[in-house]
């Protein structure tokens, strides 16, 4: 048995009862005014309400009913576009007046038009000479968290979840969020800076697709923790391995490739969405 999650902004009661006939769910239950469940649907029924979903564009989760938060034993997240708002290397581009340049290279390789790792060589080098504190206005004047993040951390940490932040970003950033955030790892790339001034270069191995994979697992075998124990979210070409790896990988507001594999989808609420599939 499996619970339907619907999400969306506003929701049309009619919907709902249409929702709950196509899968054959004899319950409807509000989790909040922009989320509900439907409890007793039918996986069966996946590709009607997949597209139903998609042409009166609300979110939708199929969910194993006798799962719950408290299930959830650890939480991975991407940073950039995922956990926050910005591509940090765009906005530190912006600084020296190359964002154009630096935001069409990060953009493909999040389609997946570019290796990551070649992409992100390029892109850093493009910083050489820029003063090291313009890391810190970044940090202050532009990032911002995505909607519903905090709620979402917030419900997973209450039940006891690890988490995990792992990006092909930069760890001036990282580790300010896993302080502020009280994230039990935060992984990332290490900038090279001499004499106070980007040189251009990445210092140690770059976190690329493999390694966001591969980290997962690792803690996930670590933990002792089953594949639907874990919740793993981003938006890049990059991140699909992770998401892969996880019981309920989620696209979150991601690129079409990524949206079109991820075997979830959060498009149209905030990162809470993903929190209200397991309450």
């Amino acid at each position: 048995m499996h619970r339907l999650v619907i999400q969306a902004p506003d929701i049309a009661t009619q919907d709902l009862k249409q929702l709950a006939r196509l899968s054959d769910a004899y319950e409807i239950q509000a989790i909040n005014p922009q989320a509900f469940k439907l409890l007793g649907a039918q996986l069966a029924n996946e590709e009607a309400v997949a597209d139903f979903c998609e042409s009166n564009q609300l979110d939708f989760a199929f969910i194993p009913e006798d799962l719950s938060v408290r299930d959830i034993g650890l939480v991975v997240m991407d940073m950039d576009s995922t956990l926050i708002t910005i591509e940090c290397i765009d906005e530190i581009a912006d600084m020296v007046g190359i964002k154009p340049q630096v935001a069409e290279i990060t953009a493909a390789a999040m389609r997946g038009e570019l290796d990551f790792r070649e992409s992100l060589t390029r892109r850093v080098a493009l910083l050489a000479g820029l003063e090291a504190s313009a890391l810190q206005r970044v940090y202050d004047e532009r990032l911002q968290l995505m909607a519903g993040a905090e709620a979402m951390l917030r419900g997973f940490q209450a039940a006891g979840a690890k988490t995990l932040l792992i990006s092909g970003g930069f760890t001036f950033f990282t580790e300010r969020l896993q302080e502020r955030l009280g994230l039990s790892r935060a992984i990332a790339n290490v900038l090279e800076i001499a004499n106070g001034k980007l040189t251009g270069k990445v210092d140690g191995d770059i976190v690329d697709a493999a390694r966001k994979k591969a980290e997962l697992i690792a803690w996930r075998e670590e933990l002792g923790l089953r594949r639907d124990q874990v919740v793993a979210m981003g938006d890049g070409a990059n991140d699909l391995p992770m998401l892969h790896e996880a019981g309920f990988g989620v696209a979150c507001h991601a690129k079409p490739k990524v949206v079109a594999e991820a075997p979830y989808a959060i498009n149209r609420v905030g990162l809470d969405g993903v929190l209200n599939y397991f309450l």
